[in-house]
Formats: structure tokens, sequence, C-alpha cells
């Protein structure tokens, strides 16, 4: 997938299935182990939980005209039996803010920059699935997506973010070497920084 066809993918349905895939995941946690430690650095599995919801959120607000950092990166004081039941009520919120073809192409407001509405999409998207491969390793789950929507994903992503630099504004580590055998979710995560 070149750039330019990154640019003229509508990313949306693509976002709606990683977001169904994570809830799914996050359904299926005990709360017992929101305490867990995830590959995410610094992220126990509520924090973690607590995160990706708030991304969602972030992406609501960019659908709406905000900027994305008008919505905290972290929410706060859910209680862990409420957490599944809010990260599965943004997601149910999102979809409809997103539904006029013309945001793709209109500027958004992202903490990487002024993007076109599909790449901030493209961000959130990423963002998803590699939160998501997170919590499945960190809770013992499947931790592989649908393999197609997980290799568009990574077809896109290794030219929108590059290998470097890494750190700093760019909150990601440095690319680990993929395992033998990895899948593509694991791949993505792998270009992301993570390791299991």
């Amino acid at each position: 997938m070149t750039t330019s066809t990154a640019q003229q993918i509508d990313p949306r349905p693509l976002y709606r299935d990683a977001l169904g895939w994570v809830r799914g995941l996050v359904d299926a946690v005990p709360t017992a182990r929101y305490g867990d430690p995830t590959p995410c650095p610094g992220f126990d599995v509520r924090t973690l939980v607590a995160h990706v919801t708030a991304t969602v959120g972030r992406a609501q607000a960019v659908a709406l005209g905000a900027p994305a950092v008008s919505r905290p990166s972290l929410i706060e004081g859910i209680p862990d039996t409420d957490l599944a039941a809010t990260f599965a009520r943004a997601v149910d919120d999102l979809a409809p803010l997103w539904s006029n073809d013309a945001m793709l192409d209109a500027p958004a407001q992202v903490p990487w920059g002024e993007v076109p509405g599909r790449g901030a999409v493209w961000g959130y998207l990423h963002e998803a699935l590699v939160h998501g491969w997170d919590l499945a390793v960190a809770t013992g789950q499947d931790a592989e997506a649908d393999p197609a929507l997980a290799t568009a994903t990574l077809a896109a992503v290794v030219r929108f973010l590059p290998a470097e630099p890494r750190g700093g504004i760019v909150p990601f580590g440095p690319v680990v070497e993929p395992a033998a055998g990895a899948g593509p979710t694991e791949r993505l995560a792998n270009w992301a920084g993570r390791r299991r």
C-alpha cells in the first residue's frame, strides 16, 4: 500500500472493526485482573482500558471539530465495575459522529499535528489495535485481530510512523524485531515498540 493509497482508503470501517475487537477483549476481562501489568509501559489493565476509552473520546472530539487534546488522554473516576460499559458507550457514540464523508478530508487537530480527518482515524485505528494487542497479551486472550484488518493498518502505519525518531513527542519505543511466526497484529505492536 502506498502513502497515496492509504490517503484514499476510508479507514472508518477498519476503525469500527478494530473497536469491535477491542470491545470483546475488554468485556472478557474480569475486574480482578485490572491490576495486572501490560506490555504498554506504565499501564496496568485498568489504566490501559481507561486510556483506550479516552482515545475514543478524542476521536469523538475530532469528529465534532474540536482538537483531540480537548479531551483527556486517560479517563478517571470510573469504578472498575463500570469501566467496560463506559468503553462500550464511547464506541457506540462514536460511529454516528463520523458519518459525513467530507470529514475525511477536513483538517483535524490531533496530538501529532494537523492532519486530514482520515489521518486522525488511521492514528486512532492504530492505537486501538496496538492497545488491543497489549490487553490481549496481558490477559491471556487471542492477541491477533482479523488478519486483513491488521495487515491493512500495518501497511499504512509504516508509512505514517517512521522507524525513527522514537521517544519524546513520538510516544513509541524503538521498533522491535518480530518473532518468527508473528501475526500481523503482533507485527503492528512490534512497530510501535511493543514486545511480549
